[in-house]
């Protein structure tokens, strides 16, 4: 529940100064369905989760991991609410604000609240 609490608190404070998180989605791509063959014979439902999200400079610690560019950003993603965990194969499409547009995800943790997803990406 604090988690709840923290993410509405920021959604306030955010929403009376016109950021720093914006509305946003998270899309996945469907699972596809395979015959006996392995041929895929549906690409599965996109599944999408409306969210808030914010765009930030990279950590040090991010700038160290494996695949880090200079194009890369920290996305913080508000996770109360979400039924999915966010990973590698999301995609994020910031509805609006300074950093509208679609991002990849690089990489993902849950901070030890469960506050948020905090991780690399970019622009798509």
């Amino acid at each position: 529940m604090l988690d709840e609490a923290f993410a509405q608190i920021a959604v306030a404070v955010s929403d009376a100064l016109g950021g720093p998180y914006h509305d946003a989605i998270l899309r996945w791509p469907g699972e596809p369905v395979t015959d006996a063959g392995g041929s895929i014979v549906s690409p599965g439902e996109p599944d999408a989760h409306e969210c808030k999200a914010q765009v930030d400079i990279c950590t040090e610690a991010m700038r160290g991991e494996a695949g880090y560019t200079d194009k890369d950003v920290r996305l913080i993603i508000l996770a109360p609410g979400l039924s999915r965990r966010v990973d590698t194969d999301a995609r994020l499409q910031i509805l609006r604000g300074p950093h509208a547009g679609t991002w990849t995800i690089a990489g993902e943790s849950l901070d030890a609240m469960g506050f948020a997803f905090d991780g690399r990406g970019r622009a798509a």
